[in-house]
Order: C-alpha cells, then structure tokens, then sequence
C-alpha cells in the first residue's frame, strides 16, 4: 500500500521561521511606533485605512505565518505537483518574501521614513507578475497553481497552449509596468489596464482553444 507523503517538511519549517523575522524587528520599534498605524494606503500613497499598533507589529505578520502554512500544506497536498518545478517554489516561498517586506515597510512608514509607498508597492508588483510570467509556461497541469479555469484543468493540451501565451502576455505587460513607473507614470491606470488584460485575456483565449477542439473533435 502506498505511503501518504508528508506535508511537514524543510520548506515549510524554513519558511515559516522567515515569516516570524519581522517580529524582532516588531519588537525593536515597537515603543516608537504611533497608537494608530496605517495599513492601506490609496493610489496617491495616502493611508485610508488604519489598525491598532499591536495588530500592524504583531498581528497581521502572525497572519501571514498562518496564510504561509495554509499555501505550504495545499501546494503539498496537491495529487499533481511537481516538486522539480520552480514555480512550485516560488509559490512556496511568496508569502515569507511578501511577510518579508510588507511588514517592515508598513512599520518605517509609521515611524515617519520617506517611503513613496504608491511607486514601491507597484515596482513591487510588477516584479513579481514578470517573474511568474517567465515561470507560466513551464507550469505542468496541476490544481494549485497557474490559470484553473474548466477548459486548462480538461485538457492538458488546452493547459499547455494557455500559460504558453499567459507567459508571454504577463511578460509584456509586466515590462509595461516596470517601464511606466520607471517614466513616473501613475500606477492607478497602468493596473486598471493592465490587471484585467491579465485575467480576462487568457481565459477567453482558453475557451477559444476548447471551441476549436470541440468543433474539430465534431467534424
């Protein structure tokens, strides 16, 4: 009979440990801190939302160590991983790198530091979106990661043909991205744009794909 694999492994335990780091620097700034921390600002860079300082110190990085956990154990649950991958792990290590950075950012920005949170954040996210659109194509049909729609998890063809042109089309938007901030363009419209043509784009492009099978499969 076979074995049930262990969800508990390095990757887990490692980035769990990454996720908890920004609770020393909590600590150390924590009596400098405002009553009142912003933790959502608004596309000018404006807080619009703010929490208590324990819970933006403590509460939302002890979040994000749950939310890593949770990822951890469903990408290893998952029947059709592949563990030789790269983007399985950097979808393993995404959260402990956002806990990384968006808990200290939040923290300096209270303390008073220049930090022009509506052009990092972005920078932050376009990065990102150009490094999962170099890894889409090479992402094998699985439940956990990439475009999960009804025709890619049908079809490994339709998969295939899908985050090939996902790739390229998160690649070139993403570059986009990178260059309109690096222009000082606003980052309101170029995402209001973009984001969409992320999403809508490859789906329609997918149920194309489907048509035409069902239409050749027919003929």
């Amino acid at each position: 009979m076979k074995q049930p694999r262990s969800l508990l492994d390095r990757t887990l335990v490692v980035t769990t440990l990454v996720c908890l780091l920004p609770l020393v620097f909590s600590a150390l700034v924590y009596a400098e801190l405002p009553d009142r921390v912003a933790i959502h600002f608004n596309a000018a860079g404006e807080p619009d939302n703010f929490a208590s300082k324990a819970f933006a110190a403590f509460g939302l990085p002890l979040l994000l160590t749950l939310l890593n956990v949770v990822l951890q154990v469903a990408l290893k649950a998952d029947p059709k991983r592949d563990p030789k991958e790269r983007i399985y792990h950097i979808s393993r290590w995404l959260i402990a790198s956002l806990n990384l950075f968006l808990t200290p950012l939040t923290l300096l920005i209270a303390l008073g530091k220049p930090i022009e949170v509506q052009r990092v954040v972005p920078m932050a996210v376009s990065i990102l979106l150009l490094i999962i659109g170099n890894y889409l194509p090479k992402c094998k049909q699985n439940y956990t990661i990439g475009i999960k729609i009804p025709w890619t998890l049908a079809s490994e063809y339709n998969w295939r043909k899908t985050h090939r042109f996902a790739g390229w089309l998160w690649t070139v938007v993403s570059i986009a991205f990178i260059l309109g901030l690096l222009l000082n363009l606003d980052a309101t419209p170029l995402f209001i744009i973009g984001i969409p043509i992320l999403v809508i784009v490859p789906a329609i492009y997918s149920f194309i794909l489907y048509r035409t099978e069902q239409t050749s499969d027919t003929v």
